[in-house]
């Protein structure tokens, strides 16, 4: 019998129960759209630059309040010899205690909740983006950003574009992971927040979008380097609302004088490519002669190693923070050429040991003021013997130079100058120093001052190879194996990770309490969770992830570009409305379907 009208309408959803369906189907559809379609980037890359713009704000005016609470001063580097005027009593002399101070204020700090947020940042980042697939422990930003702004405000030698990359790319990292992005696409959302940091920092978007995609991605795909652009742009415009439009560096004009010049500057280049590389291996000689010769609990150790970085602020007031007032007096000509020399010193030394003491904060600042000494004094010399005009313009050069030398970076080197003097007429200059010095940086290090703490650790740098397989011409439906039993999103990850050792796979598929797909869950996730939170209530619901879709009549060589960049050994299949699971694929299906088939039993005759 055909069914009633009561009974129809008792199974059609009434008005506002197809409202609430039709909003949770655009709610669905939107958010995959973040996932897969090419405007995903688009959407999320602005609020991350924005996040990374407010991180800035907010980094920056600790730093500054604390600056000014530990040492009386807006920047003690260029204070000379001047009392606290808060403890006047002390005179001088205050400078010996305010690292022990600002030590036992962080030192316990990090100790308790984020070891790893010791050292200069960036190589914590990397290893997130080549080996993590762009996941990178909120917790350790939130710790590293109070550690850092007291270890500056307190002294430290160090720069504050390191910790603003570490935790504006855990903010990428988060909102990725929150919307549940792959891999691929979280290591881009991850680059675009460190290219926020750099932005921010120093008001130079177009610095932070190429430290990001040279040092941090490594390549320079369309794709990802819009996205960062979009991300840095906006850091950038965000900071400016803040603090202006107006350098935080008042650099002076740059000029050619001779043509014969740019013979010197191939000579400076050479020569600040060797400076870089010196300096990354006293940082790092110094880091282990620190952890040679103490004995006692880690977090006492920023405090006792504090007394050292005192004397040397004593000193060398100069040393203090990131030491702009310095840099600036150097480029203009106010330095004579021994204490030029002494400061280029005493900047490795004391940042070295601010790392070494357990301290964190960025090397790309103090890097840019050892450059900016170099360069000086290596003007005096050629304006002494009659060779060149201003010292202060081989200064401005020599900051990219030995950049360029410690980091590896000379796209980035050239384009930060470029941003921070705003003159088109460095450009050329700055290619024939930083070319140079890329090259002796090269020949004299297998490794920047970024890469080698990740060597030392032994851990891997790059990631792996990417890349189509020419050979796949089929659908993946011709390829896929059976699906592999799903998780269920309540499993415990402790049960999971037992359930994932026992896998050939590297990665479960997820399923909720009726069977249907909701992700993807890995071993390596998993492993992350329960190594940073040791037993815990989550479970691989929570943990769970939505890679590209593969669909079974998708071209294979599409799934192979994707599989090669998967977490796991293997990709769930998705039917066309991409909700059931039809298929598993991994490498040795593929690898079987496209083995060329035996050849043919010969028979007798």
């Amino acid at each position: 019998m055909p069914p009633s009208q009561s009974s129809l309408r008792s199974r059609t959803p009434d008005a506002p129960a197809r409202r609430v369906i039709r909003t949770q189907q655009g709610a669905t559809k939107a958010v995959t759209g973040l996932r897969e379609a090419p405007w995903g980037l688009a959407v999320l890359a602005p609020a991350v630059g924005a996040g990374a713009g407010l991180v800035a704000i907010v980094f920056r005016s600790l730093v500054d309040l604390l600056t000014r609470l530990f040492s009386g001063h807006g920047d003690y580097a260029g204070a000379g010899h001047a009392a606290n005027p808060y403890v006047s009593w002390l005179g001088i002399w205050f400078v010996l205690v305010v690292p022990v101070i600002g030590g036992l204020l962080y030192g316990p700090l990090v100790e308790r909740f984020a070891p790893e947020a010791r050292g200069h940042a960036v190589p914590e980042v990397l290893p997130g983006v080549a080996q993590r697939g762009g996941r990178i422990v909120p917790k350790v930003a939130l710790v590293k950003s109070l550690a850092s702004a007291l270890c500056i405000g307190s002294g430290g030698s160090v720069g504050r574009e390191g910790p603003l990359v570490q935790i504006s790319s855990a903010l990428g990292s988060a909102v990725g992971r929150v919307v549940r992005l792959p891999e691929n696409r979280l290591r881009v959302l991850v680059a675009c927040g460190a290219a926020g940091g750099i932005a921010a920092a120093f008001d130079a978007p177009l610095a932070g979008v190429f430290f990001a995609m040279e040092l941090i991605l490594r390549d320079f795909a369309a794709d990802s380097f819009g996205a960062v652009v979009l991300s840095s742009v906006t850091a950038s415009v965000v900071g400016r609302a803040a603090f202006g439009s107006g350098a935080f560096l008042h650099l002076p004009a740059f000029h050619v004088h001779h043509p014969a010049e740019y013979l010197l500057y191939v000579v400076l280049g050479l020569a600040a490519g060797a400076v870089g590389v010196g300096f990354t291996r006293i940082l790092y000689a110094i880091e282990d002669v620190c952890d040679w010769a103490w004995r006692g609990p880690e977090w006492l150790r920023p405090a006792a190693g504090g007394l050292l970085l005192g004397i040397l602020l004593l000193l060398l007031p100069q040393m203090y923070g990131a030491g702009y007032p310095a840099l600036q007096n150097a480029v203009g000509g106010r330095y004579v050429f021994g204490f030029l020399l002494l400061l280029l010193l005493g900047k490795m030394v004391a940042t070295g040991l601010t790392i070494g003491i357990g301290g964190t904060g960025g090397v790309l600042t103090p890097s840019l003021f050892m450059g900016a000494m170099f360069g000086s004094a290596f003007g005096l010399v050629a304006q002494h013997v009659g060779l060149a005009g201003s010292p202060g313009a081989y200064g401005l050069l020599g900051m990219g130079a030995v950049f360029a030398g410690a980091a590896r970076a000379p796209i980035t080197a050239v384009i930060i100058m470029f941003e921070l003097t705003g003159a088109y007429s460095i450009v050329l200059p700055l290619v024939l120093v930083v070319g140079p010095a890329t090259l002796v940086s090269r020949l004299m290090s297998g490794d920047s001052v970024y890469t080698l703490k990740l060597r030392r650790r032994g851990a891997r740098v790059d990631p792996g190879p990417v890349g189509p397989n020419p050979l796949a011409a089929r659908p993946v439906a011709e390829v896929m194996e059976p699906v592999p039993d799903p998780l269920p999103e309540r499993t415990s990850l402790t049960q999971a990770a037992y359930l994932l050792a026992l896998s050939e796979h590297g990665v479960l598929p997820v399923t909720d309490a009726d069977g249907a797909y909701r992700g993807t869950v890995t071993a390596r996730a998993t492993a992350q969770a329960l190594a940073d939170d040791g037993e815990t209530s989550r479970t691989v619901g929570d943990l769970a992830e939505l890679p590209t879709a593969v669909t079974a009549a998708r071209p294979l060589t599409d799934a192979l570009h994707l599989l090669v960049g998967a977490s796991g050994t293997g990709l769930p299949v998705l039917d066309d409305d991409r909700t059931a699971l039809v298929g598993w694929i991994t490498h040795q299906s593929v690898l079987a379907a496209l083995r060329p088939p035996a050849p043919a039993a010969r028979t007798g005759h």
